[in-house]
C-alpha cells in the first residue's frame, strides 16, 4: 500500500529510485552500511516535502483574532526554515522573517511559522518562496499590507561548481503598505533588522 504523498508511486518504486543513484555514485546499495539507506531516504523525504500535503491558508483561516483595535505592525522575524531548491535538490537552509498590517483581524505568530514551513517543505526557488508567503498571507487575512524577507544559504552553489561559501540570498516581497509606503516599509526592515541579522 502506497503511504507516500504521489498515489501512483509506491514506497518500493521510491526505494528502488534511491539504489540506482547509490549505484550512480559509484557505491553498492547491497553493502551492509547502505541497506537501510533507501527506507531512510524516502522516510526523509516524506518529512522534507511534507508541504505538499498542506494548505498553508488553512492554518491563517482557522485561528484569527479580532484585534480590537490594534493597528500597527506585526513582524516575526527569524523564522528558521529548511527547504530545497527545485533544480539541484539541494538544501536552501535560511530565516525568513514576516510582517503585516492588520486590518481587522491577526493570527497566531505560531502559524505565521507554519505558513513559511509549509511553502519551504516543497521543492523550491526563493524567489518563489517568497512570494508564496506573502501572498498566502494577503489573500487570507486581507491586512493593510505584508512583507517577507528571506535570507537563505543555498547549498546547490556551496558544496558543487562555483564553491562560494558563506554567502546568502537575500529575497523581499513588499504588498499593499509595504510597497506603497516608505515609512511602513523603513519601519519593517528596521525590525527585522537585517544587516546586523545576517550573520550570527
Amino acid at each position: 500500500m502506497n503511504d507516500g504523498p504521489e498515489t501512483n508511486i509506491s514506497r518500493e518504486q521510491a526505494e528502488a529510485a534511491v539504489r540506482t543513484l547509490l549505484r550512480w555514485a559509484g557505491d553498492d546499495p547491497s553493502r551492509e552500511g547502505l541497506l537501510d539507506t533507501p527506507r531512510r531516504v524516502v522516510d526523509a523525504y516524506r518529512d522534507w516535502f511534507s508541504g505538499y500535503a498542506v494548505d498553508p491558508a488553512e492554518y491563517l483561516e482557522r485561528t484569527f483574532e479580532e484585534v480590537d483595535g490594534y493597528d500597527e505592525l506585526v513582524v516575526l522575524r527569524d523564522i528558521r526554515f529548511e527547504s530545497f531548491c527545485e533544480h539541484h535538490m539541494a538544501p536552501i537552509i535560511g530565516r525568513a522573517h514576516v510582517g503585516y498590517l492588520p486590518a481587522d483581524k491577526v493570527v497566531g505568530i505560531s502559524k505565521l511559522a507554519r505558513v513559511v514551513d509549509a511553502y519551504a517543505r516543497r521543492f523550491q526557488v526563493q524567489e518563489k518562496l517568497t512570494a508564496q508567503i506573502a501572498h498566502c498571507i494577503d489573500r487570507v487575512l486581507k491586512p493593510r499590507g505584508v512583507g517577507v524577507v528571506i535570507d537563505a544559504s543555498h547549498q546547490c552553489m556551496t558544496t558543487r561548481g562555483v564553491h562560494k561559501r558563506g554567502v546568502s540570498m537575500v529575497t523581499s516581497q513588499m504588498l499593499g503598505a509595504f510597497r506603497d509606503d516608505a515609512r511602513t516599509r523603513a519601519e519593517f526592515l528596521r525590525f527585522i533588522d537585517i544587516d546586523s541579522h545576517a550573520h550570527h
